[in-house]
């Protein structure tokens, strides 16, 4: 600061011998100069004592307001619909039961509670979170029977040990739910079902995608066509959901691809 005031000095300097100015009133100058100057250390002194009040006091505002949001948020999650729980119940246990009932006419006791398990599990999602992209009919059918196939394959091509067969079908089914676009989690159990059940499902080879493993799909799907569908606030299946813009504009997508004429 200090070689560039002097710098500041001998340039007035010159300019006052040019005009043929006398010292003293240089030196007035040189005086309003360094008040000036001084002034300006001030303000940058100002500027660097309030310069962490200011970002405190904006990280302060940005705090509350994700903690606004964060309660509304928690607040619509947490709001309680007795209706909604209601015939979540109700779908849930016909759907379940309709399928308990039917494949304990067909399969032995054990095998129809692993069966069952795997269906529970898509009871969750159809009837607890039916806005969610998982729960879908093309999730929920899609995903089992590829996953049925995939079980099935894999019992039908590989050797009877466990620890090589289960986890070589879920893998598969997983990869091929993806492939499909049909991701269902409980697709996952329906493959390993598959190959780690007992002698009866074993038998029935690729009879197992049609019953139990398609006609239980249906079962739960024509229940929630029901039961989700009854009351305004539920609609199933998702007319407006983000998987299915996303898929829309993918084949959009690939549609415009093939006709650019670059392709042609």
């Amino acid at each position: 600061m200090a070689l560039f005031s002097g710098r500041w000095k001998l340039s007035i300097l010159f300019k006052l011998l040019e005009q043929d100015t006398s010292y003293s009133e240089f030196k007035i100058l040189s005086e309003i100069s360094v008040i000036d100057s001084s002034k300006v250390n001030i303000e940058n002194a100002k500027l660097k004592a309030i310069g962490p009040r200011i970002f405190a006091n904006k990280m302060k505002q940005h705090l509350h307001r994700q903690l606004r949001i964060y309660r509304y948020v928690i607040y619509r999650e947490t709001l309680i619909d007795p209706w909604e729980h209601f015939w979540s119940f109700i779908g849930a246990f016909v759907g379940i039961f309709i399928i308990a009932y039917i494949q304990s006419l067909q399969l032995p006791s054990m095998e129809n509670i692993f069966l069952i398990g795997s269906f529970g599990a898509s009871s969750v999602l159809v009837y607890g979170a039916i806005q969610s992209p998982l729960a879908q009919p093309r999730n929920l059918i899609g995903g089992h029977v590829v996953s049925a196939i995939a079980g099935v394959t894999v019992a039908q091509l590989l050797p009877d040990i466990i620890w090589l067969t289960a986890p070589f079908a879920v893998a598969l089914s997983i990869v091929c739910m993806q492939h499909t676009r049909t991701l269902h989690p409980p697709g996952g159990a329906t493959a390993l079902i598959a190959v780690s059940s007992g002698t009866k499902i074993s038998s029935m080879g690729y009879w197992y995608v049609l019953s139990p493993v398609l006609s239980g799909c249906l079962i739960l799907f024509l229940v929630a066509l029901i039961f989700n569908n009854i009351t305004k606030n539920r609609h199933y299946p998702v007319k407006k959901s983000r998987l299915r813009r996303s898929r829309r504009q993918h084949l959009k997508t690939r549609f415009e691809r093939t006709k650019s004429p670059s392709n042609l």
